[in-house]
């Protein structure tokens, strides 16, 4: 039995779900983009009578939305959010869902061990993610080109916004399967994801609103804030490398914990 194909089959639907309607949210938003260019001046106006605590909330501290790159960080903020609930998804769900459907011992019977089992399942998981970020990349760079007009903008910084999707991924997918092993059962794959990711973003919303810097430890939505990446033109390195400590972190500890869980089956 191929587990890595298996587990991948399983996941074409969700793959296709997401894919299309982060692509169509894309387009959808990007249109709206030469009504706002039109008027700039007044947009502007409008965004510097907003509380300056309520910018920082919502990352949008010197944001120019006249800009492509302005909106599309706008814009983007909403593709991190179903990003985030995806791979959340697929890492709460990665080891429960045999556990939760008592197929367990089905699996656990064949000549492979543990190691493996989660090894394939993780790449499953990856390739799954990777196939979605090539979508949305692809989507990304085409809503831009069909709707920025005369406008131009600076290549180099819309591949930081796209690429940071693959570390934002990778901290909720992994950060998942930690979880779901740490708890004695996952009754609810969806819910548990739903509440990690706008749990992260309230967080981040929360703190900025605040003004508590603390809270850009914890969340993702802070390490990678699309306007933030927009206005340096970089990453924010110790928050990027926070994110992969978390990461390495995390799927370490799932390896440990996966190997010593006490695993529920039909019997």
């Amino acid at each position: 039995m191929n587990i890595y194909r298996h587990e991948l089959k399983s996941k074409r639907r969700s793959v296709a779900t997401w894919s299309i309607s982060i692509a169509v949210l894309l387009f959808l938003f990007m249109t709206f983009f030469a009504s706002f260019s039109q008027n700039a001046e007044l947009l502007n106006e409008t965004m510097a009578q907003m509380p300056e605590e309520l910018l920082i909330a919502f990352g949008l501290t010197g944001v120019d939305l006249a800009s492509v790159l302005g909106f599309y960080s706008f814009v983007f903020v909403f593709c991190q959010i179903c990003l985030a609930i995806q791979a959340a998804n697929y890492g709460f769900g990665l080891v429960s869902v045999e556990e939760t459907e008592m197929t367990a011992d089905f699996l656990l019977v064949k000549p492979v061990t543990r190691a493996r089992i989660l090894t394939s399942k993780l790449l499953a998981a990856l390739t799954a993610l990777a196939i979605t970020d090539v979508v949305v990349w692809a989507c990304s760079y085409l809503a831009i080109e069909a709707n920025r007009g005369d406008r131009t903008y600076e290549p180099g910084v819309l591949a930081l916004l796209l690429f940071s999707i693959i570390i934002f991924q990778l901290f909720f997918l992994s950060v998942g399967i930690v979880l779901s092993l740490l708890m004695k059962r996952v009754r609810s794959v969806t819910s548990l994801s739903m509440a990690l990711a706008f749990g992260m973003y309230v967080l981040g919303a929360f703190g900025g609103f605040l003004g508590e810097d603390t809270f850009d430890i914890v969340t993702p939505f802070k390490h990678f804030e699309p306007n933030d990446i927009v206005v340096r033109g970089a990453y924010d390195l110790p928050l990027l490398l926070l994110s992969v400590a978390i990461i390495v972190v995390s799927i370490a500890g799932s390896y440990l914990l996966y190997q010593r869980r006490n695993i529920n089956t039909a019997v």
